[in-house]
């Protein structure tokens, strides 16, 4: 986070907590203000978006307020980000509803991944809902949601798309995901603001159904004020959101911060992919701008669990954070780059992995 947020973050609680009573009163106009320069920076109408606390919420939310027919299927693929596939097979049970996978293979292309869709959407029972990534976490995919929105439609399904690390990376993730019922996106990851900041935006034929997880004294409001309002929650980080928009927009704008972040990424992954002697064929396709995959060897983070446990064991011996993660049986170094990355940073990394992910290899044997 940029430190005038910081700051700003600090004097917005200081302030709270030197009369919380007084702070209650101004709220209304003060989100009013944040939603404004939030829906614009997003190129959406203020009516149209709710702060809500990161994108699994914005997703669950979504989930919680709609009632799915019994046996029909609620849609997602097998790059569905983890909180966000509990929630919906939870939802699902509830009301007798039926989850249905799509696989996407890595180097599907967008004509591939249309007909896959299609083919899922025709056969089976109705689709009430389809959820579909963005950007998906573990393989850094830009799913081509055009193609997915249009073909839900013609079958008569909803579209909720999670776009959690959309904000910052896309200049118009909205329009990247034009006329999807519903999105969600995260403002604490790439645009640097606040933890616990999220914003969800409803079409606004089906927006007026959506209620926030916790009943509070905001409900009877319309959306999305309704969300407004939830108890004694800590809304500074909301607040404080636009500070780290107009951080970026401020210096050098955000274009050139994400042509920063895609040299920067590009140029590690060829760095790195040549230190593991890792092979890119097959992950070059749909690949997510400022993120990256590099395969691991076959017998490295096989499955999430032996994922995070090599990703600790990084971060212990290398005291160096990076993201490994498994899909389809296979282990991912995932890199990403923000404006803060520095390519000595990957060069570290390029010196240092390949003994760690050899002992590693030779321990999993």
């Amino acid at each position: 986070m940029p430190r005038p947020v910081l700051d700003r973050l600090a004097a917005l609680r200081a302030e709270m907590e030197s009369n919380p009573d007084a702070w209650w009163r101004t709220l209304t106009g003060r989100i009013a203000a944040a939603r404004a320069e939030v829906a614009a920076f997003l190129r959406t109408t203020p009516d149209a978006l709710a702060f809500v606390p990161n994108a699994s919420s914005g997703a669950s939310t979504v989930l919680a307020s709609l009632r799915f027919p019994r046996g029909a299927r609620v849609l997602m693929t097998d790059h569905t980000y983890g909180a966000v596939a509990m929630g919906v097979r939870r939802v699902a049970a509830l009301h007798g509803a039926v989850v249905d996978t799509v696989h996407v293979p890595l180097d599907a292309s967008t004509e591939d991944i249309a007909s896959l869709f299609a083919r899922k959407l025709g056969s089976g029972a109705p689709v009430a809902l389809v959820v579909v990534d963005q950007i998906t976490s573990p393989t850094a995919r830009l799913f081509p949601l055009p193609e997915i929105v249009a073909a839900s439609h013609a079958a008569g399904a909803r579209v909720l798309v999670d776009g959690a690390h959309a904000p910052g990376l896309l200049a118009d993730p909205l329009g990247h995901a034009s006329g999807a019922d519903y999105w969600t996106g995260n403002l604490h990851k790439w645009t640097c603001g606040p933890r616990g900041t999220a914003a969800l935006v409803a079409a606004e034929d089906v927006a007026q159904e959506l209620v926030p997880l916790v009943n509070s004294w905001g409900a009877p409001n319309p959306y999305p004020h309704r969300f407004d309002e939830q108890g004694t929650q800590d809304v500074t980080g909301w607040l404080a959101v636009p500070g780290s928009l107009a951080f970026f927009a401020e210096r050098g704008g955000w274009d050139a911060a994400r042509a920063r972040m895609e040299r920067t990424v590009t140029a590690a992954q060829a760095l790195l992919a040549e230190a593991l002697g890792a092979d890119l064929a097959g992950v070059s396709v749909h690949e997510a701008p400022a993120m990256r995959l590099i395969p691991l060897a076959a017998t490295l983070a096989t499955d999430p669990d032996r994922a995070a446990a090599l990703q600790r064991r990084v971060a212990a011996e290398l005291r160096c954070e990076v993201s490994i993660t498994s899909w389809d049986g296979r282990g991912f170094l995932r890199l990403s780059a923000h404006v803060y990355n520095r390519p000595e940073e990957y060069e570290y990394l390029a010196e240092r992995l390949p003994a760690l992910f050899a002992a590693a290899e030779r321990e999993a044997d």
